[in-house]
């Protein structure tokens, strides 16, 4: 094939749906400047992730032609939103199709996903967007995705596709590398030079995101397990889905794919091994990792500044909507001092402030956060000063200085602070902070720990089970019977 053009079509249809959210992700939520995209701009999206990995490898092939198909970029809410309305997605997959039929044939399709996407009535997004995409392009084309180990997957979607490549990391360092390997293999596969065979196996263990840390054990031992076996056998390849709870999908739960050139005994092999090990290790996986409440954390982390154990790291994992005030709140009871609280979400008190034309110098007196639900709480009254406000990524941020030389910062939706000195566009100076309470799961650990620059690291929910906690079996959830999964019924298992 190597005297003709092999055309590659490319899709994205990427979130990770937090259902138990009362706020749905809707049409309008997908379309801001730069999204949808297409073309060119779609191929330069996200250069430093898993299509910036796919377009760079993909164009090293000199007879490679890639053609962006309209699709829709993250939504403006991130990951602060709850299902994605049936609008939202026929609307995009439907343009995603007749794009494939405008501008096809295609020899092969690369689709960047998520997997913890949920959709109203549509069980199985990804597979459903992999079997429209099959009915387009026939059996003789192939399809390779990219996911987050936070998908929430099963056989079905390779019924549709032929190789799916996974993070291995959390934080997830490896899109880029996996974005590489989704177009070295394809394209090896419409060469005639890799033909897929895989294995998909379900085990029943069910865990909240914040213990799925793959920097200590044992989720370690997932990662390199994983990679031993892809150093041992040519041509294997291993995806394993931590799952994604807060999604109430009927596919939650963890998974192993395997994929192998033509070799399907070996993927049921590897597949069998990789299972067996995730059940052996199925009670210190949801054993490794220490939390606290907020009440409890605020102390220790007072007592860790007295020791001078600091900067000191705050990290609610929990809050999903980025409304929380409970942290804000017990910090400003225990009266820490010299603290950062990044962020607060609060649409309506940004763009009030926005269109006050909020400016550096003003005072600041109003309540802000909580009310969105529940788990928000509470607003708190803060009455400072205006530091800065500033508009970048979508949003309008404001910086204000209250109490003991402390600094809210309000967003206007969710935001994990990953990197603490991302926080010098705002104008902050890091080094004048014993504390930063932040909202983050286990992404902040690549800024805030991996490096070494936290010497004290409290991990904090509030006492009440709300939609981010880590007492599974308090979500209302629809689709799922926890009873099938550990640690909450006593499923059977065994490979």
């Amino acid at each position: 094939m190597s005297d003709r053009k092999i055309r590659i079509a490319v899709l994205q249809f990427a979130h990770e749906t937090v259902s138990f959210l009362p706020n749905e992700t809707k049409l309008d939520d997908f379309i801001y400047p730069g999204s949808p995209a297409k073309g060119e701009a779609l191929l330069r999206s996200d250069p430093r992730n898993y299509m910036g990995g796919f377009v760079k490898a993909a164009r090293e092939f000199s007879e490679v032609e890639l053609v962006g198909i309209e699709s829709p970029l993250w939504p403006k809410t991130g990951t602060g939103s709850g299902w994605i309305t049936q609008e939202a997605y026929r609307t995009f997959v439907g343009r995603m199709i007749a794009g494939l039929k405008a501008e096809g044939p295609f020899d092969g399709v690369y689709l960047s996903l998520h997997g913890a996407m949920a959709v109203r009535d549509v069980p199985r997004p990804e597979a459903d967007l992999a079997r429209q995409v099959r009915e387009v392009v026939g059996r003789g084309a192939f399809i390779a995705a990219t996911f987050d180990l936070h998908g929430n997957e099963d056989e079905a979607f390779l019924a549709q596709a032929d190789m799916a490549f996974t993070v291995k990391y959390f934080p997830h360092y490896d899109g880029y590398l996996q974005g590489e390997r989704a177009a070295r293999m394809l394209v090896r596969a419409i060469r005639g030079d890799y033909k897929p065979a895989h294995k998909t196996i379900k085990i029943p263990v069910i865990s909240p995101t914040v213990l799925q840390w793959t920097g200590a054990r044992p989720w370690m031992d997932l990662v390199q397990r994983a990679l031993v076996w892809e150093a041992r056998e040519v041509d294997v390849y291993i995806n394993i889905f931590f799952g994604f709870p807060f999604a109430d999908v009927p596919d939650v739960g963890m998974t192993v794919h395997v994929l192998t050139n033509d070799k399907p005994e070996l993927a049921d092999q590897v597949a069998r091994d990789l299972a067996g090990t995730i059940w052996r290790l199925r009670e210190a996986l949801l054993q490794s990792t220490k939390l606290h409440s907020i009440a409890e954390g605020v102390a220790l982390a007072k007592q860790a500044v007295a020791d001078g154990n600091t900067p000191v790291v705050l990290a609610d994992h929990s809050d999903r909507s980025g409304s929380a005030t409970w942290l804000l709140r017990e910090i400003v009871a225990q009266d820490l001092a010299n603290t950062l609280i990044a962020t607060i979400a609060d649409a309506k008190a940004t763009a009030s402030l926005k269109a006050a034309g909020a400016k550096a110098g003003d005072a600041f007196d109003m309540a802000v956060g909580g009310l969105v639900d529940e788990s928000a709480g509470a607003p708190v009254w803060v009455q400072g000063t205006i530091m800065a406000a500033v508009e970048g990524h979508g949003q309008f941020w404001i910086c204000v200085r209250f109490g003991r030389n402390n600094v809210l910062i309000l967003s206007t939706y969710l935001v994990q602070i990953m990197e603490p000195f991302s926080l010098k566009a705002l104008g902050l100076d890091i080094a004048a902070f014993d504390v930063m309470a932040i909202k983050s799961r286990v992404h902040f650990r690549r800024g805030f720990d991996d490096n070494g620059f936290a010497k004290t690291i409290l991990l904090v929910e509030p006492e009440q089970p709300f939609l981010g906690t880590t007492r599974l079996d308090k979500l209302p959830y629809r689709n799922v019977d926890l009873a099938k999964f550990y640690p909450y019924g006593n499923p059977a298992f065994s490979v």
